[in-house]
């Protein structure tokens, strides 16, 4: 099987190795783990560039494109993304400036809000979407349907066990 650029790495790391705890087996699981992370992290900046949105941005687009309404208050969004109110408020203020995002009353609490999804903001949301599934299912295609599904098993074990170590 060819080399990737970690295996040239763990081939430098191998005499540190026997002097220190280091697994070469673990450190190239997590450094690709990383490294493919750092590409879909590009790939999604990318798709959101063209369409001239924020990861945190998209974020709320998606946060409200899978509420039940397409609404919610500026509060829950806020919490649900875990950024301040006032942070929540400049990403609201620069959507609808956009036209992505319309806040309305809230018509069961006089002086509170509601965020709603516009329909250009539906679409903006689910264009970007769709640009970014299929680049991603472009990476995913050098595994065959098999590979992938055992692969998001493995991964979900680590996962799971990530969750059990920061809930404890």
């Amino acid at each position: 099987m060819p080399e990737d650029h970690v295996d040239r790495f763990l081939q430098r790391l191998e005499d540190l190795s026997r002097d220190t705890e280091l697994d070469l087996e673990v450190e190239g699981i997590v450094d690709r783990i990383a490294g493919i992370s750092r590409r879909v992290k590009r790939a999604l900046e990318a798709t959101l560039s063209e369409y001239g949105l924020t990861h945190a941005e998209w974020e709320v687009l998606g946060k409200l494109r899978l509420s039940d309404e397409h609404t919610s208050s500026p509060g829950e969004l806020a919490e649900e993304v875990e950024v301040s109110s006032g942070t929540m408020t400049s990403r609201l203020d620069r959507l609808e400036g956009a036209g992505l995002v319309a806040r309305k009353p809230d018509p069961g609490d006089r002086r509170g809000v509601l965020v709603e999804l516009t329909p250009a903001g539906k679409d903006a949301y689910e264009a970007a979407v769709n640009v970014q599934a299929r680049k991603e299912a472009f990476f995913a295609s050098a595994l065959t349907k098999t590979e992938q599904h055992e692969l998001n098993g493995l991964l979900r074990k680590l996962m799971l066990a990530f969750e059990a170590n920061e809930n404890s």
